[in-house]
């Protein structure tokens, strides 16, 4: 047995059950609304880019490892932002999801579904929000219990549509849709009984945060929440 499954069995008696699990997701997406997904490029941005999204009132965020920086940057604002709900995003293995709970992360969220990830996610303590892009992804966590998901990326895997088409079969299934999610579309996607909370970036332009413009970001956070209102 590997050290990380070691891990993983030496804790399963302390880990929430699915159910507690699920209300977690739906409190945390009932907060967030908009989920913001960042990659940080530049250490130095860690702190003013999410005191810039919490500003606008934007203060779930989901810290994805696509860059070196995502796992100190979950560190740095567990410790320094407490009042931030804070998530890892892009957790592709068992690997990367240990990680992550080490690094304080208090979500998980990963663009795609393994067996392997997603059993690893029953016995995680932290709620973990799979990613999926067919009826046959979502079967394989249901299986296991899950029915909160991601639909990644979104717009490609049908939209709207799609997550009507979805319903019907999964009435008790809801999702986070990420990937084109846009302020043209995003009320579309509210709008939709079985969407909890949308994914996105566009509150904070790349070139926004290379050039610092932190009351620019601000703005546009308080502008995407009042999309909604």
């Amino acid at each position: 047995m590997s050290s990380i499954s070691q891990r993983s069995a030496s804790r399963r008696d302390a880990v929430p059950d699915m159910a507690d699990k699920i209300e977690l997701i739906d409190n945390l997406c009932a907060r967030a609304r908009i989920l913001p997904v960042i990659t940080i490029e530049r250490e130095e941005d860690v702190l003013p880019l999410a005191d810039a999204l919490a500003a606008g009132g934007l203060d779930t965020l989901e810290i994805t490892l696509r860059s070196e920086h995502g796992l100190g940057a979950i560190r740095t604002l567990r410790e320094q932002r407490p009042n931030l709900c804070v998530g890892a995003g892009t957790v592709l293995d068992e690997l990367m999801l240990a990680e992550a709970e080490a690094a304080g992360a208090q979500f998980i969220v990963t663009p795609g579904c393994t067996a392997e990830l997603l059993r690893a996610g029953v016995y995680s303590p932290l709620p973990l929000l799979p990613g999926i892009s067919s009826a046959s992804e979502i079967m394989l966590g249901y299986a296991l219990g899950y029915r909160r998901f991601k639909l990644f990326p979104a717009e490609i895997s049908g939209g709207v549509a799609a997550l009507k088409a979805l319903g019907g079969p999964f009435g008790n299934v809801r999702f986070c849709p990420t990937g084109g999610v846009t302020p043209d579309n995003v009320r579309n996607y509210m709008a939709q009984p079985n969407v909890m909370c949308v994914g996105g970036t566009w509150m904070m332009d790349r070139d926004w945060i290379r050039q610092g413009d932190w009351a620019r970001i601000q703005a546009a956070s308080a502008e995407a929440l009042q999309l909604l209102a």
